[in-house]
């Protein structure tokens, strides 16, 4: 009997003890990460925008924090992907563009360290990283950049599958699905990877001539001559000429023109119908204009602007379906959710669309994020962070160790009781090149200055004021009375280029003009 006693007991114990490290488990915070691509801060409520409303990504911020100073290592989509995955720099992940970098997926991650500590981990949507995903207990991705319309998406048991719909819409579709039949016992981390709002601006047929009555206003530097920035002068990113009728603004000259379109091709004939009743009349308003110059220039950036953010209002409503899939489902008050795009973009600044620049409107990209009980609603945090910062971040909340390897730095001290003193200046290196003939280039921007050194396709330095010269209209490298500051920078930037071993950019550096 005694014996029994003895057995009953240590099983109650054990049943407890498991029971409480159940409870433990479930205290750890689930973690969604919603990555949109070329979503531009301009166009978003949080930050001020006055172009649109975006009542959801502004829900985040209200309920969390706007990050008004979150930036990225390296502005293009693949490499900023890498870089959110492993928390370092291009330099040390491996992929430092898109045109011959292929993603390591043998090395560490965010999502293999919560793996390894329970955690359920997905990703669903775009990937962009050229290699199957590793360490993820689900996956379901778009191949390459995926399409707008019936988009396919590679499955983890090698074949693929097209679903029928708008890729934000799908996108959350299976989102949803994937949730709805975890394992519920267990805190996941979720990555959402949507298309939106990536080149060709497509939008969703119930958002077209969404933005038809508005007429936006030009930049102020929208005819920037790039007076003493060479680097700017040889780039191929403008509105004015680089912009396609066809292809980017749906303006196409014949029904067997657009045929041959690819975004085109995949429609079903209902799509395609609503497609071409909104298309087509302003094509044939637009011939009748007989525009150009400049007339034709502002044309198409209406154009643009009127798609680009009819593309990103579908973008807006999922996220508000991610954010009441939660509520539904008693998920919200303990699950971190983090909003960011994977760079910035230019919405008529300097001219361009796109991205890659160290200058402001591509290098500082929006974030939100929420945390309950952690981050107290409303806040406003004016501290440098970079998309480098979310590996670490998320570690962190999940009381998970950060490997000592990891280059990011965790954003939850920011917001501890005694605040944590944040950084007084940031590090970029942008390496591709091709495609818009930007030259590859990398910099230093403190609270007031950025430092840049261009390379390769330019060779030349450039400095801002940041003060006196929000949008970097007037390089003041080399100009009389700058000399001293110039000097501080440069040493700035070279204990940078040390701290995170990027030895490409200390041979440049040295490297005179």
């Amino acid at each position: 009997m005694r014996t029994y006693k003895i057995f009953f007991t240590a099983v109650c114990f054990l049943l407890s003890w498991c029971a409480a490290d159940i409870c433990c488990a479930q205290k750890r915070p689930n973690i969604v990460i919603i990555i949109s691509d070329d979503h531009a801060y301009q166009a978003i409520g949080a930050y001020g925008s006055k172009l649109m409303q975006t009542p959801n990504i502004d829900r985040i911020a209200k309920e969390g924090v706007v990050f008004n100073k979150a930036y990225v290592t390296n502005s293009i989509c693949g490499p900023s992907r890498a870089t959110i995955l492993t928390g370092k720099y291009s330099n040390k992940n491996g992929f430092k563009d898109n045109e011959h970098s292929k993603f390591d997926g043998s090395q560490d991650s965010f999502i293999k360290q919560l793996r390894a500590a329970g955690y359920l981990t997905a990703w669903i949507g775009k990937w962009h990283l050229e290699t199957e995903p590793q360490g993820f207990d689900y996956w379901q991705i778009l191949p390459g950049q995926g399409q707008y319309y019936n988009p396919d998406f590679l499955m983890m048991d090698g074949s693929k599958k097209q679903i029928d719909g708008y890729a934000s819409n799908v996108i959350e579709d299976v989102t949803e699905n994937w949730l709805d039949t975890r394992d519920t016992t267990k805190p996941f981390c979720l990555v959402i990877g949507h298309k939106a709002t990536h080149r060709t601006w497509l939008p969703d047929t119930t958002d077209l001539g969404r933005f038809d009555t508005v007429t936006f206003p030009l930049p102020h530097d929208f005819y920037d001559k790039y007076a003493n920035r060479e680097a700017a002068k040889v780039q191929d990113m403008t509105i004015a000429k680089t912009m396609i009728m066809g292809y980017d603004l749906k303006m196409f000259t014949s029904d067997e023109e657009e045929s041959k379109e690819g975004t085109i091709k995949r429609m079903n004939r209902a799509q395609k119908n609503r497609m071409d009743a909104y298309y087509k009349p302003i094509y044939e308003d637009l011939k009748a204009r007989n525009l150009t110059g400049n007339a034709l220039t502002e044309w198409k950036y209406q154009r643009y602007m009127r798609d680009y953010l009819s593309t990103a209002t579908a973008l807006d409503r999922n996220i508000g379906r991610t954010l009441n899939y939660l509520d539904a489902h008693h998920l919200a008050k303990n699950t971190i959710v983090i909003y960011l795009s994977d760079q910035g973009f230019y919405l008529g600044e300097h001219g361009w669309f796109d991205k890659r620049w160290i200058y402001e409107e591509s290098f500082r990209t929006p974030m939100v994020m929420r945390y309950p009980g952690k981050i107290k609603p409303g806040t406003k945090s004016n501290d440098f962070v970079l998309n480098l910062d979310i590996a670490p971040t998320v570690l962190d909340a999940a009381g998970v160790g950060i490997p000592k390897d990891m280059q990011g730095e965790s954003m939850l001290p920011l917001f501890a009781k005694n605040k944590a003193t944040g950084r007084d200046e940031i590090y970029y290196h942008y390496y591709e090149n091709g495609e818009h003939s930007v030259s590859p280039h990398f910099g230093i921007k403190t609270k007031r200055y950025k430092l840049i050194r261009f390379y390769t396709r330019v060779n030349s330095w450039e400095l801002y004021d940041l003060q006196t010269d929000p949008h970097e209209m007037n390089n003041l490298y080399g100009k009389k009375g700058y000399e001293k500051i110039t000097a501080g920078l440069r040493v700035q930037l070279k204990k940078m280029i040390s701290k995170y071993q990027d030895d490409d950019a200390a041979k440049i550096f040295s490297t005179p003009i």
